[in-house]
């Protein structure tokens, strides 16, 4: 199941962010969540998040 989340961005970031998602054909918003789910991942990955920590294992 997908949850929402309501993020604030400053003006530059989100201009950079549609940008970006812009060049590649995609929604800012789906550009947003893979860039999350990918950053989530790596710091999984490197011990910056304990995988027994997370909500989902609870």
């Amino acid at each position: 199941m997908s949850k929402r989340v309501f993020v604030t961005l400053p003006d530059s970031v989100f201009e950079e962010l549609e940008q970006w998602a812009d060049s590649q054909g995609r929604p800012t918003a789906n550009l947003a969540a893979f860039l999350i789910e990918t950053s989530i991942r790596q710091a999984k990955e490197s011990g910056e998040i304990n995988p027994q920590k997370t909500r989902e294992s609870k």
